[in-house]
C-alpha cells in the first residue's frame, strides 16, 4: 500500500472535530510529483460522502475547480445564486448562467458564473459556481490530528476539457493565490488562523512532500525532527499590480506571487542584468514570480544568455566541459565527469539575490541540474530554459528549483520565507509525518 493510500485510510477513519483557532495548528495535504508532466497535486477531501480527490496544484490562481460535467455526485452541493453578496463577493460582474439542460452541479439558471483556467495550457470556460464539503486533516507540526470540515467551500464546476496537459489522475486544480477564495484564504477565514502556509515540493516522484495551511510553525521533518520554520529567512512579496489571467479584469492585481529579486550570481559573482527587467513595472510586465505550472525555472533570454555564459565559465574550474545538449536545455555535461554531493551535483551555485547582498535563495545541483539518460548517453544538464524576449515576466521560477525547499507564504505579513535546499539539514521535503500519533 502506498503512503498516498496510507493518508486516505488513515483520514477516512478518523473523527471529525469542530475546530477552534487553539487546535486547527496546520491544515496539512501530501503532495505528489507526477513523473510524465514533472506538475504537482496534492489530495483534499470533497463531497458528501467524502472523496479523495487529487488536485493540480497551481501557486497562482485565485480560486479551486472540479471537472465534474460528466458527473458529481454529493449531497451537499449548492448553486450560489445570482446578485447576492456571496456572488458579488466573487467578482468580475460576470453574466448571471444560463441552462437548457437537466439540471445538475454543472448547470443551473440564476446562478453565479466563473471562468477557471488550466494555467499550463491557458485555456478557460465559463462554469458555474458552486460550495460543497471539504476537509483535511490537522497536524501540531509533527503527527497527524483529526480531519476537520469545511462545510461550504467554493469553487468552480468546470469541464473535463480543462484538465489536458495536467497529470492524468487529477480532477482539477487546488487554487493557492492571493485571492479571497483559494483554498488558504477560505481555510484562513473560516477557522480564523493565520493567513499562512507552507509547500515543501517533492524531489522525486516516489515520496509526497507536504501542504501545510494557517501556520507559521512548527514543521517538523524527520529524522531528526528538525523544524524547518527556525531555518526560514524573509523577503517581501510584491504586488503586480495588473492581473494576467486569459479573461482580463480592468483594475484588479495578479494572484501570483512576485518577489524582488535584485540580482543573480554564479558562484557568488553578478551576471551582467539589465535592471529594469527585474522591475513590475505598472503594466504588470517584469521582476520574478514564483509558479507551479513550469517545471523548470524561465528566463528571459538576455538573463538566460548571461546566467548560462557564467555558469559555463565557472565550470571550466571544476574541469567541466559542456556536451551535446538535451532539449529543452542547451548547457549540458556527461554524468560520469561530474561528482554528486549531499547537494546534488557538484556544479556552481546560483543565488538569486533579494532585498540585501545577505538574503539570497541559494540553488545547489540538486535544484539545478537535470539528469536525462537515453540513448545520447547519461547527461546532466543545467535546468533553466529561455524564456524568449520581452515574456510578460522575467523570471519564473518554476518546481524544479522550488524542490526539497521549503517556502512559507505569509500574507498576515506580506512575506515569503525559505530554506533553500533543506538537504542541507540532513533531511528531504518527503520526511514530513503524515502518521498519526499512537
Amino acid at each position: 500500500m502506498s503512503l498516498h493510500s496510507i493518508f486516505v485510510f488513515i483520514f477516512l477513519l478518523s473523527p471529525f472535530s469542530i475546530p477552534t483557532p487553539a487546535d486547527a495548528i496546520s491544515f496539512v495535504s501530501p503532495i505528489q510529483k507526477d513523473s510524465s508532466t514533472l506538475l504537482y497535486s496534492l489530495t483534499l477531501f470533497l463531497k458528501t460522502p467524502l472523496q479523495p480527490t487529487r488536485l493540480h496544484l497551481d501557486l497562482g490562481a485565485p480560486f479551486t475547480w472540479v471537472a465534474c460535467d460528466s458527473g458529481y455526485s454529493s449531497s451537499t452541493y449548492q448553486h450560489i445564486p445570482c446578485l447576492t453578496p456571496l456572488c458579488d463577493s466573487l467578482g468580475h460582474n460576470l453574466p448571471c448562467s444560463i441552462c437548457f439542460n437537466t439540471p445538475s452541479p454543472s448547470c443551473a439558471n440564476s446562478t453565479c458564473s466563473l471562468f477557471p483556467e488550466n494555467s499550463v495550457t491557458r485555456k478557460t470556460a465559463i462554469s458555474t459556481a458552486l460550495s460543497d464539503s471539504l476537509a483535511l486533516p490537522t497536524s501540531d507540526g509533527s503527527t497527524q490530528g483529526p480531519p476537520i470540515l469545511l462545510s461550504s467551500y467554493i469553487f468552480s464546476c468546470s469541464p473535463t476539457s480543462l484538465l489536458e496537459g495536467l497529470a492524468n489522475n487529477v480532477t482539477g486544480l487546488a487554487a493557492f493565490g492571493r485571492s479571497n477564495y483559494s483554498l488558504p484564504a477560505q481555510v484562513s477565514n473560516t477557522f480564523s488562523v493565520p493567513r499562512c502556509f507552507a509547500l515543501c515540493l517533492p524531489g522525486s516522484t516516489s515520496g509526497p512532500g507536504v501542504a501545510l495551511i494557517g501556520s507559521v510553525g512548527p514543521y517538523y521533518f524527520s529524522p531528526q525532527k528538525i523544524d524547518l520554520s527556525k531555518s526560514l529567512v524573509y523577503t517581501p512579496l510584491v504586488l503586480n499590480p495588473v492581473g494576467s489571467t486569459v479573461v482580463p479584469y480592468t483594475g484588479e492585481p495578479s494572484d501570483e506571487y512576485y518577489i524582488n529579486v535584485t540580482a543573480i550570481n554564479v558562484n557568488g559573482k553578478p551576471i551582467q542584468i539589465n535592471s529594469s527587467l527585474l522591475t513590475v513595472d505598472e503594466n504588470g510586465f517584469g521582476g520574478t514570480k514564483l509558479s507551479t505550472a513550469a517545471p523548470y525555472t524561465i528566463l528571459e533570454t538576455s538573463i538566460y544568455n548571461a546566467l548560462t555564459e557564467a555558469f559555463v565559465n565557472e565550470s571550466l574550474a571544476l574541469n567541466l566541459t559542456v556536451t551535446n545538449a538535451v532539449k529543452p536545455f542547451s548547457v549540458c555535461y556527461l554524468e560520469a565527469d561530474i561528482i554528486v554531493t549531499r547537494v546534488g551535483p557538484g556544479v556552481p551555485t546560483v543565488d538569486f539575490v533579494m532585498q540585501s547582498e545577505d538574503v539570497f535563495l541559494r540553488v545547489f545541483g540538486s535544484n539545478s541540474m537535470v539528469r536525462i539518460a537515453g540513448d545520447g548517453g547519461d547527461v546532466w544538464c543545467l535546468g533553466f530554459v529561455d524564456g524568449g524576449v520581452n515574456p510578460r515576466t522575467s523570471v519564473v521560477m518554476g518546481g524544479h528549483q522550488m524542490e526539497d525547499n521549503l517556502l512559507q507564504f505569509d500574507l498576515d505579513n506580506n512575506r515569503l520565507g525559505f530554506t533553500s535546499s533543506v538537504l542541507l539539514k540532513g533531511t528531504t521535503c518527503s520526511n514530513f509525518n503524515f502518521a498519526s500519533e499512537g
